[in-house]
């Protein structure tokens, strides 16, 4: 019987061919080494390649004297655990993506990059070991290609047996970060007689080497070891000179939340609708069963502390717990909550964080070092062991998907890693998506609900819609209509603290000459530039094209030009003149580019060092500050407008997310809507926090126009630097479709997309819509596949269930 062993290799190739696995032999000397989840270095054509190996097999079909052999192993130890390399099969066929891509997408980016690993002895070693592989020192490079895979054997051994550390160098990425620390005399004789030897004065060298001698050969910082003994650094400096200490240097994981200085909290009393939502997921914990929870709760429910207290007995059981938020701006104040429960065991990830933070924070995790993950979308993939219950926060949030390659879920993945694990996965929203609401009425999730805030004597706030039509009417162009003018002085006057929101950043929304309507459009994507005061540019927010704000028209030269529209910028300029006395903190996409600062306006915010809180979208949900008592949505319209058929859920939602800023603990809260449609019904319906009419008219909107929870929707989409060239390519695969689908699938298009031109390529688009889920897939397969071949620069994705059609 043969003793081959052979490996099944996805390569570093992101083509058609190279999606499925190659086989290769593992060469004798590797077998009881080599594992799944390890990267290996393989040859592949005519050059040398990266692969994940994914699978070890005893056979294959295949000759063996075909088969390539693979030339080094990468790892120590696997980078992907079995359930994740499930998991990218699993995405591949779901997103319609290579499985290379999928499997690069897990691992942090200093993964990604070139690196080096570092082998340092802790132990004694062989002398054999000690010349040949460490050449007489302590600490060398982890040489995969120069090594014979005995040497690699024997570092294995070594590092089972606790005699070696391996530590990684990120080459241009992130670099170990290193402390200075002392390794311990092991010689007792040595340092019993220099015990003997000391002067009777030397109190601070007694202390030292007393300590010494109860802990030697062991390695301690320098940090650590003086707020162990309160010894100065001429203490231990003579110890390295009379060798009771030798120095050197351990690494040093960087913790993002090191700084984040939070008191222990108690689990609150639950009432009775958070205490039946806790009972229902502990108890499909307790009993192993996947069952997806859709917890519905209104803003200010309590919908945390039901996610911590369902955590705190996961977590008692020994399990670990993945808790996700939909994007960067809510992990501050989350990441609080559940540090001020479990502490250290938290852990974050979030692509805030630099490389270096992620790549320490992923190490902990895949050590088991932590036990709960709060993160945004890419943190679905943290590696953690033994999970026992998962938790997307703001379910309906569109930023839980990827907009690029591969478009995967982080919600459909969470249900999927859920289901592998056999555990409750929680979705909570106060206004869930229409499909997710469509499951959980048809049984599918379980629906629990909570309708009364959690605060003792906390009501949901008065919304107040106004037509500001009748406002300009009445006056000149201002942001400001009276009513939410008063109402700032009055919420300012009683020392209390407001939010206003303009889902739109930036000065202007574009300049245009009043003698002849020139308006200048970004040379890359022919689209308006917005305006933006600080820094006296116009900029494409899509492309990053920036030029200087025109004084003379391009086109006729008239000096007549004006800005047209509204953004955060120029309402931040308003308010310096409405409300002199007002401090004004601006939260936007500009504001919030340096590292660290989203946290710093929170945390000002909330010890009131601002009165007002101006942003977009993103400081709309998850944020709960007790002082807030007035909310103003400057204007509810910026997204009813969009060719989408999920403008209007988008509307509803954000008006509803934002409005439940106000008044979430005792103080009453007020709430301003100004549009220029009051009568629309995702405006009325949010007006009166009213999710269940709004459901129901939505639904009925989705029935007749066949789109989702009632149709699946798929978005070819594709781009061609000449606009000709792609829409004769679009209208061939239109062709090409009705040729082979069914007749109950809808196919509409090909047509340009509203945003017809990005970064000097053309995109067209075609939708598909169907009612069984995977009926298109084998079909949209082979499309992807033949669009490898294609020439002339097209490129092509396929998005399944997308979140826009912009």
């Amino acid at each position: 019987m043969s003793n081959k062993q052979f490996a099944q290799i996805i390569v570093d190739v992101p083509t058609m061919q190279t999606n499925q696995p190659y086989t290769y032999q593992v060469p004798d000397n590797m077998v009881g080494i080599i594992q799944s989840g390890m990267r290996v270095d393989v040859p592949f054509g005519g050059r040398h390649v990266m692969g994940f190996v994914i699978a070890l097999v005893s056979d294959t079909d295949v000759p063996v004297q075909q088969l390539k052999t693979i030339t080094h192993i990468l790892d120590l130890t696997p980078v992907l655990n079995e359930e994740l390399l499930r998991l990218s099969d699993y995405l591949a066929a779901e997103t319609f993506a290579f499985r290379i891509t999928i499997l690069q997408t897990m691992l942090p980016n200093a993964l990604k990059a070139s690196y080096e690993r570092i082998l340092t002895l802790i132990d004694e070693v062989d002398d054999d070991t000690q010349q040949r592989l460490f050449k007489g020192l302590d600490q060398v490079t982890y040489q995969a290609r120069e090594w014979t895979t005995e040497d690699i054997e024997k570092i294995t051994q070594l590092r089972r047996a606790g005699k070696i550390e391996v530590t990684v160098k990120v080459n241009n990425k992130a670099n170990i970060k290193t402390q200075l620390a002392y390794q311990m005399s092991a010689d007792i004789e040595f340092l019993e007689n220099e015990y003997q030897a000391l002067k009777t004065n030397a109190k601070k060298q007694r202390q030292l080497l007393t300590f010494i001698l109860g802990h030697m050969g062991e390695q301690w910082s320098k940090h650590n070891l003086q707020a162990q003994l309160a010894v100065h650094d001429a203490v231990l400096n003579h110890a390295v000179t009379h060798q009771w200490l030798t120095k050197t240097r351990i690494e040093q994981l960087r913790d993002p939340l090191a700084t984040v200085a939070v008191g222990p909290t108690s689990p609150l009393a639950l009432n009775s609708e958070q205490q039946s939502a806790f009972e229902a997921i502990i108890h499909a914990a307790d009993e192993g069963q996947y069952q997806p929870f859709l917890l519905e709760g209104i803003t200010g429910s309590g919908k945390t502390e039901v996610y911590l207290q369902a955590a705190q007995h996961v977590y008692n059981q020994g399990k670990t717990i993945l808790f996700l938020v939909p994007e960067i701006a809510l992990t501050p104040q989350m990441v609080q909550r559940v540090k001020s429960r479990f502490g250290a065991q938290t852990a974050v990830l979030h692509s805030g964080l630099s490389d270096g933070e992620r790549y320490d924070e992923w190490r902990r995790i895949e050590r088991d070092d932590v036990k709960i993950v709060v993160g945004a979308r890419s943190a679905v993939f943290a590696p953690l062991r033994h999970l026992g219950l998962v938790i997307v926060d703001e379910e309906h949030e569109t930023t839980y998907k990827q907009s690029d390659n591969p478009r995967y879920n982080a919600r459909d993945v969470a249900l999927w890693r859920g289901k592998y694990h056999r555990i409750p996965v929680v979705l909570g929203s106060a206004t869930p998506s229409l499909e997710t609401r469509a499951r959980a009425q048809r049984g599918v999730y379980a629906l629990c609900q909570l309708t009364q805030r959690a605060a003792v004597g906390a009501r949901l706030p008065q919304v107040e819609i106004i037509d500001m039509k009748e406002t300009l009417a009445a006056g000149p162009e201002t942001n400001f209509s009276d009513q939410l003018r008063l109402a700032l002085n009055d919420c300012l006057a009683r020392g209390e603290q407001a939010i206003l929101m303009l889902n739109r950043r930036g000065y202007s929304s574009f300049v245009m000459c009043r003698d002849c309507g020139y308006v200048p459009r970004d040379p890359n994507c022919n689209l308006a530039m917005t305006l933006h005061m600080d820094t006296k540019t116009l900029k494409c927010h899509y492309c990053g094209h920036e030029e200087a704000i025109p004084t003379q028209c391009a086109h006729c030269g008239s000096k007549r030009i004006r800005y047209y529209g509204t953004g955060t910028e120029k309402v931040e300029a308003e308010l310096a003149t409405l409300l002199p006395q007002a401090r004004v903190i601006r939260m936007d996409q500009d504001t919030t580019r340096k590292k660290g600062s989203m946290t710093k306006m929170l945390t000002r915010f909330g010890q009131h060092e601002a009165d007002i809180l101006l942003g977009t979208q993103m400081i709309a949900k998850g944020l709960d500050f007790a002082n807030v008592t007035l909310v103003g949505v400057l204007n509810a319209d910026t997204a009813l407008g969009l060719p989408d058929f999920h403008a209007s859920e988008r509307t509803f939602q954000l008006l509803t997310q934002v409005s439940g800023r106000a008044g979430r603990a005792k103080k009453a809260g007020k709430v301003f809507v100004q549009t220029f449609n009051p009568t629309h019904y995702a405006i009325a319906y949010a007006k009166n926090h009213d999710y269940e009419g709004f459901y129901q008219q939505e639904m009925a909107v989705r029935h007749a126009g066949n789109y989702a929870p009632y149709f699946y929707t798929i978005q070819i989409q594709a781009s061609h630097t000449d606009e000709n060239t792609i829409a004769k390519q679009m209208f061939q695969i239109v062709r090409w479709l009705k040729s082979r689908a069914s007749n109950d699938v809808i196919i509409l298009g090909p047509s340009p997309k509203p945003i017809a031109k990005l970064r000097n390529r053309y995109y067209f688009q075609i939708i598909l819509k169907f009612k069984q889920r995977d009926e298109m897939d084998v079909l949209l397969t082979t499309l992807y596949n033949r669009a490898q071949k294609a020439k002339d620069d097209l490129q092509l994705s396929i998005d399944r269930d997308p979140v826009s059609f912009l």
